[in-house]
């Protein structure tokens, strides 16, 4: 039997949509506010979503929207 591991972005999207969940986040946020909540991850998790095309001024309801995280 074979595991799948989740791409890290998964992870990253999990944590993000429990923000907003739990309303530390709102959807219409800037990426950029994950850093706030991030501290030294961040600078591992800005260079990842930036690998995606994404800028720190995209909203978080971008990154959540996200259904596949595969590399081309």
């Amino acid at each position: 039997m074979t595991q799948q591991v989740a791409h890290p972005m998964v992870k990253l999207q999990r944590q993000v949509r429990s923000l907003v969940d739990s309303k530390l986040l709102k959807p219409g946020d800037s990426l950029w506010k994950i850093a706030l909540l991030y501290g030294d991850e961040w600078a591992y998790w800005k260079q990842e979503l930036q690998a995606f095309d994404f800028t720190m001024q995209d909203p978080v309801s971008d990154l959540l929207s996200v259904d596949s995280w595969e590399e081309d």
